[in-house]
């Protein structure tokens, strides 16, 4: 698969990954999904508080910011583009949840990206088993990464980058 990504940094927030791990961990959520798919291309903005709840009142009626959002690209059949969307990332929820969580920085930034990413692939989690198919996955792709499972707590972790 060849992943072309766009990553717009938008955002005020000092601790951001860097593009390579970016690239590393949606490649990662992409690898097996896109099996079949020569090509493939999206677009990662991470971006602040203030544009993720616009975002997020807009194409969800939902007040506030939110960690990801995902919006895949819906083109007609009749175009054979390797587009699958875009992902708006916001820095801050993404680190304040990882304080929260006791995750390190990395993990929850890499399960956002594997999240959103399958998105795009069209799963969801909007009915209990859409939700445990979708999460085996992330947790598949997740603990091959290295990382601890993301919906086990993990306590006592300390955030570095």
């Amino acid at each position: 698969m060849n992943l072309a990504l766009d990553i717009d940094n938008a955002s005020s927030c000092p601790r951001v990954p860097n593009e390579k791990l970016v690239y590393q961990w949606v490649y990662a959520a992409l690898e097996e999904q896109t099996t079949g798919q020569e090509d493939v291309e999206l677009s990662v903005r991470i971006v602040d508080e203030q544009e993720s709840a616009e975002l997020n009142q807009r194409y969800r009626n939902k007040q506030g910011a939110t960690n990801v959002l995902s919006f895949p690209a819906d083109l007609p059949d009749s175009l054979q583009l390797p587009l699958l969307g875009d992902l708006v990332i916001c820095a801050p929820v993404v680190e304040r949840e990882a304080r929260q969580q006791k995750k390190t920085f990395d993990a929850h930034w890499a399960h956002m990206l594997i999240h959103g990413s399958l998105h795009l692939m069209g799963f969801d989690h909007i009915d209990d088993l859409d939700a445990e198919e979708m999460e085996q996955l992330e947790t598949k792709i997740i603990t091959g990464l290295n990382f601890p499972p993301p919906y086990e707590p993990s306590p006592g972790a300390t955030n570095t980058q």
